[in-house]
């Protein structure tokens, strides 16, 4: 039988904007539509992994977000202690995706062939496809590679029984989702295959894009691996919290349990 685990999305960070900045084309019903920043935990069957690490106070200062607390401070909150946490899932390569790497030092890290590929290849010369990338991130993924830190993944792969990768691309060359089996059926951490409910629902990409066509067919895929739409996360969602109960009283607006 299949291990079932537990799901977590924890905000750490926070971006006002409006909903013209989240489609491609605008919103002709343009409003406020605000980025959340989280981080995921996946926790059963004696192992925690970690989905993504965000970014520090710096990059927030840098970038111009809000930054809340250090994602390693939220996975604390849970029982999780970031130093020991040996598998941790790097959905893609944009900053805030992956900063703080570095305070997870027991992790092996898992990453699609084509996302490093497409952060340290050609396309980066171009500012429409580097924006989104930090190089000190870039070379210090690769610093782990040549440390055996690195495992590489070419499209679907398993990270533990009921925990897949799955590539996604659309977003960057080589976004990868996560399936993951819970008491409430497979539920799909979509990362910024779609950073809201209304991208994939509405059929509507975010702006930020290596191929729209790859973003639309994810959506597809997305369906696929997942028991239903409602057993999909989106990456950037306030909504999430909205959806999801918190684990305890004290983690209101901080976490939610996804399982």
């Amino acid at each position: 039988m299949t291990a079932q685990y537990e799901v977590y999305a924890i905000k750490y960070a926070h971006h006002a904007r409006r909903a013209s900045e989240n489609f491609i084309g605008g919103d002709p019903h343009d409003g406020p539509m605000p980025l959340d920043y989280f981080v995921w935990l996946i926790r059963g069957a004696g192992r925690e992994i970690v989905v993504d690490t965000g970014f520090s106070a710096a990059m927030a200062a840098k970038r111009g977000r809000d930054h809340l607390r250090c994602p390693t401070e939220g996975l604390r909150m849970l029982g999780c202690d970031a130093s020991t946490v040996k598998e941790v899932v790097i959905t893609h390569l944009h900053y805030d995706h992956v900063g703080n790497f570095e305070l997870f030092p027991a992790a092996t890290l898992h990453l699609q062939d084509l996302e490093m590929r497409y952060a340290t290849g050609r396309y980066m010369g171009h500012e429409c496809f580097r924006g989104a990338y930090e190089v000190e991130d870039v070379v210090g993924m690769v610093r782990r590679v040549y440390e055996d830190r690195v495992r590489f993944h070419d499209g679907d792969g398993e990270i533990a029984p009921g925990i897949s990768v799955h590539l996604i691309g659309g977003h960057t060359m080589g976004l990868q989702a996560v399936r993951v089996a819970t008491r409430r059926g497979w539920v799909v951490l979509a990362s910024d295959a779609s950073h809201f409910y209304a991208n994939m629902g509405e059929t509507r990409p975010f702006p930020i894009v290596w191929s729209v066509a790859d973003m639309v067919d994810g959506y597809r895929k997305l369906r696929g691996l997942a028991d239903s739409s409602a057993h999909i996360i989106p990456g950037h969602d306030p909504l999430v919290l909205e959806r999801y109960p918190a684990p305890a009283k004290e983690l209101q607006g901080i976490a939610v349990r996804l399982d």
